[in-house]
This record gives C-alpha cells, sequence and structure tokens, in this order.
C-alpha cells in the first residue's frame, strides 16, 4: 500500500520490522523500489534476499527485470534472466512481458525479438512491448509489422499500443496509415485518453498535418500539460510562431502550470524566427516566475537561438558561463551556427572541443567540412576527409521518402533503383527546366566538392529530396500536398528549387527534415528561408 501511493520509505519501515520475512514480502519490497524508479535499492534487496536463502518466484523476478529495466543495466539483466532460465520460469507471461521491456529499454532490440519469437503465449502487453521497442529504436516499419500480425492474431490493443503504434507513423511520417489507427482508437473510444491524444496530435505534426493536430487538440476532453506542450512543440517545428506563443498564454490563463519540457518548446518557437528578446525574457522567466530551473536543453535552446540570430560570441559566452558542464548538443548546437553564419576560426575551436569529447561522431566532421567548402578551403576541406577515413569515420548518407498510396518510397541521391526511374528523371529534367526559365538559378555553394560548376549544378539536380517531389508530382492527382521526409538538413539550393516548383505546379510542399518543417505554397516558404 505504502509503495503503490509513492511513500516507499513508509514500506521501507514496515519491511524492517516484520519479524518472518516470506518471498511475498521481499518481493513485494522489491517491487516498491522498482515501481518508484529506485532500481538500485531494488537490486540491493533482491541481493540481501539471495543471501538469506529465499527462492525467489515469478512476481520477484518481473520485479528484478524491471528494476533492471530501468536502470537500463543489459548486464545485470541477463545475469537475472540466466537465474530466471535455471529457475525454469522464463515461460511465465509477466516475467517474459518483463524480460522484453527490459531488453528493450536497454536498446537490445534482437534479444527482445528473439525472446518473444519463442513465446507461445503472447497477451497485450507482450506485443506492446515489442511494437515500443521497435517504435523507440526508430524501426518504424517493423513496428507497424509487428502490430498488423497482433491484429491478425485476435489481440485487442490498449491505449499504450496505440500510442506506440503512432509513434512509429510519426517516425515514418506514414499519414496514411496513422489515419487508419485514429479512426481504430475512436472506434475503441480510447480517443478520450489523455497519452492516445497527445500522441495523435505528435503523429499529425510530424506527418505535415498541423491542421489535424490542432482538430485532436480542441476535441480533446481531458487536457493535462503534456497535451498543451505537444500542441505548442507541433507549432514550433511548423514555425506557426504566433499560435505557438498565444496557445502558451492561453495555457497559464486556464491555470495549467507549464513544466520544462513546454519551456524547451516556447525556446524552440523563438529560434525558429530569430526571437532573441522574447527567448530571452522567456529563459528569465523561468526560475523567476515558475520556479523552474534551467536544465541543459534549455541553455541549447537559448545558444541555438543567440547563434541562429549571429550573437555567435554571446552563445559562446553563454556556453562558458553555464552553471552545468556544456554537453555535446550544445557544443554541436554552436558548430551548427558557426556553418550558418560561416565563421571558420570559433567553427574550428568548437569542432575540436567537440572531437576531443567524441572523435567517432559523423555529424562534427561535416559540418566543419562544410564550413570550409563554404569558403573554399579545399585544402581543408581534403583534410577533414582524411581525418574521417583514418578514424574510420562514414557520413551518415542523405534520404529522403514519401508515401504514395500508403507505400514508403525512399530515394538517395542520384538514384535509379526505383522502377519508375525513367518517368521521375524526365518529370525532374522536365521541372529543372521550367524553374530555371522562372529565375531558378543553382546555388553551387551547397556542392561540397571541388569540381567544376557544371559538375556542380549536375549534381545538384538530382538530390534526394527533388526526386521525391518528382516521383510524388507522377504519382499522385492534381493539389494533392507531397510529404517529404528527409534525414539530413534540406541544402540551400533544394530549398530554393521547391519553392520555384511549388509555384509552377500549384501544389503545397511540405518537407520535414532533421530540424523543422518546410511548407512550400506559392514560391514560399514557411521558414520565411531562416532556418
Amino acid at each position: 500500500m505504502y509503495s503503490k501511493c509513492g511513500y516507499v520509505e513508509d514500506a521501507r519501515k514496515v519491511f524492517d520490522v516484520v519479524p518472518r520475512l516470506n518471498v511475498v514480502v521481499w518481493s513485494a519490497m522489491i517491487a516498491g523500489y522498482a515501481q518508484n524508479e529506485q532500481g538500485g535499492k531494488a537490486l540491493e534487496i533482491f541481493h540481501q534476499m539471495q543471501l538469506v536463502g529465499l527462492k525467489p518466484n515469478k512476481f520477484t523476478f518481473a520485479s528484478v527485470v524491471t528494476a533492471c529495466a530501468s536502470l537500463e543495466a543489459l548486464e545485470q539483466g541477463k545475469w537475472v534472466h540466466a537465474l530466471i532460465v535455471k529457475s525454469s520460469l522464463e515461460s511465465e507471461v509477466t516475467v517474459a512481458n518483463a524480460l522484453v521491456t527490459m531488453y528493450v529499454k536497454c536498446n537490445n532490440i534482437d534479444d527482445a525479438r528473439t525472446l518473444f519469437d519463442r513465446r507461445v503465449e503472447r497477451n497485450v502487453i507482450s506485443w506492446t512491448s515489442m511494437i515500443t521497442g521497435y517504435a523507440q529504436n526508430g524501426k518504424g516499419e517493423e513496428a507497424l509489422k509487428i502490430y498488423g500480425e497482433m491484429q491478425r492474431a485476435g489481440i485487442k490493443p490498449n491505449q499504450f499500443t496505440f500510442t506506440s503504434v503512432l509513434s512509429a507513423c510519426a517516425t515514418l511520417a506514414a499519414l496514411k496509415k496513422g489515419i487508419e489507427i485514429h479512426r481504430q482508437i475512436v472506434n475503441r473510444e480510447l480517443d478520450s485518453e489523455v497519452p492516445v491524444g497527445n500522441a495523435l496530435i505528435t503523429m499529425y505534426s510530424k506527418c505535415g498535418s498541423i491542421e489535424e493536430a490542432r482538430n485532436v487538440f480542441d476535441k480533446m476532453p481531458k487536457r493535462k500539460a503534456s497535451t498543451w506542450t505537444a500542441m505548442i512543440t507541433a507549432y514550433a517545428q511548423h514555425a506557426y510562431v504566433e499560435e505557438a506563443l498565444q496557445l502558451f498564454k492561453q495555457m497559464q490563463q486556464e491555470g495549467m502550470k507549464p513544466n520544462n519540457i513546454t519551456f524547451v518548446s516556447v525556446l524552440v518557437t523563438c529560434s525558429r524566427v530569430g526571437l532573441v528578446d522574447e527567448g530571452r525574457e522567456l529563459f528569465n522567466s523561468m526560475s523567476r516566475d515558475h520556479g523552474i530551473i534551467p536544465a541543459i536543453e534549455h541553455y541549447a535552446c537559448m545558444v541555438d537561438l543567440l547563434g541562429r540570430a549571429g550573437h555567435l560570441n554571446e552563445a559562446e559566452e553563454s556556453i562558458n558561463q553555464m552553471p552545468l558542464e556544456p554537453t555535446l548538443v550544445v557544443w554541436r548546437t554552436l558548430l551548427g551556427a558557426c556553418r550558418i553564419h560561416g565563421d571558420i576560426e570559433l567553427g574550428k575551436r568548437v569542432a575540436e572541443r567537440i572531437l576531443e569529447l567524441e572523435p567517432e561522431n559523423d555529424a562534427t566532421y561535416v559540418l566543419l567540412s562544410n564550413i570550409y567548402a563554404a569558403a573554399g578551403k579545399w585544402v581543408d576541406v581534403s583534410h577533414i576527409r582524411q581525418m574521417m577515413k583514418d578514424r574510420m569515420v562514414k557520413k551518415e548518407p542523405g534520404h529522403s521518402s514519401i508515401e504514395v498510396n500508403g507505400r514508403l518510397h525512399m530515394f538517395v541521391a542520384r538514384d535509379r533503383s526505383h522502377p519508375k526511374t525513367e518517368e521521375i528523371y524526365a518529370k525532374l529534367d522536365d521541372l529543372s527546366q521550367k524553374i530555371r526559365e522562372a529565375g531558378y538559378v543553382p546555388d553551387t555553394s551547397c556542392v561540397l566538392h571541388d569540381v567544376s560548376e557544371e559538375k556542380k549544378e549536375h549534381f545538384l539536380s538530382y538530390h534526394s529530396e527533388k526526386l521525391a517531389i518528382a516521383f510524388g508530382l507522377i504519382s499522385t492527382p492534381p493539389n494533392t500536398t507531397l510529404r517529404i521526409v528527409k534525414n539530413l538538413r534540406v541544402c540551400g539550393d533544394c530549398h530554393t528549387a521547391t519553392k520555384f516548383i511549388s509555384k509552377i505546379v500549384g501544389r503545397e510542399i511540405v518537407v520535414r527534415d532533421t530540424y523543422r518543417f518546410h511548407h512550400f505554397k506559392d514560391g514560399c516558404c514557411s521558414c520565411g528561408d531562416y532556418w
């Protein structure tokens, strides 16, 4: 009782005065610590239980495994798994579910799947754990496949299943599948559940449909701080600045207290359009008006806000004065700002700091190489590439995807693997001619190779997002909105070209890259060319 009410220390006082401790009491205490996110103490009690010679039961093991999961302690989890096998309890549903969840939380998706496949009896928790594992590890397609198998097995999904499936749809930007899942949620009368509503808002937002996200928000009968934050985050990602700040104000007027995540979202909103003064005031108001001590994420937002607005020295100074140890994310944020503004000296200094902490991360080398390439310093570019080769660091290849008729189609630069390659290239060549006639001039500074201008223009012509757009145009009816997902930042040339294409074809083109959404319509972009 004390444990479930969150009074775990009082539970421990009772435990300590019990004259004869049996396996049930030991298990209750272990579960109490595990449920209250004190995994380390749960494992200590488990070790003490073993020392007195008591044999754990299935409930004991389920709680111990849960403790390992909360700690992300994979090696200890595997040790407990071995004890479970020795006790012949691996087939117990509660134990098996806990093991799958533990492997998932420790990012060991392969062992989780092996254990799942061995199971004869699977309940909704088993299936949901596996779906969640794939969704959290960025394997959305696998998550949706497991969900399909679950449906064919006749297992009814619960709200936790749906939130994970929606997360997978959001990762893939699979809007059609997301709409289908939404219908299933309504049929199961689970759309009033706050976690499900929040997941729907996020799914629609990440699939590029901000209007539907707001529609879900407006219809929710109950809202928590997380709901308001989800909608503010959605607006921030799409650069709907006025709407995001208005919602933040409305949230407080309705008596809902913003939390630390809410402030991350509103600071990101300010960063999207360079509202430096507003961002500074919001940051200062966190502790002054709301009693929230800024965390590393908030400082990273301020570095991003200042850096993108060109206040690079102030951004660097804010890092040096932080009361917290700067993380790699903070330094990489500043490096990204150096790339935008072409500050070679600061960029080099920041990159060296990052590489001391994480020499194997490809993003740092690429950003520094981009800074040198934009300045025409090809010797330095070659030096960076040789350094990557010597350290066996590989650059993540860029790719773009588009969903058409419920199927995802992925492209890389100069891709010729698609069945409709000839039609795609013919369409793209036609578009290239038309946008040039309309005034488009290739931005060859985006090509990070020391080659001729003609060669640079050829490279630019067949970037992955342009191939995805061409495929979308030949595969969908007129006036259909195209939704593209790019795994890297959209280059400046593709951004300019897409503005021209949107005007020529009379379509809205929504592109989601690693930083934000771009809504191209009638020759303009929602970002206002500030990204």
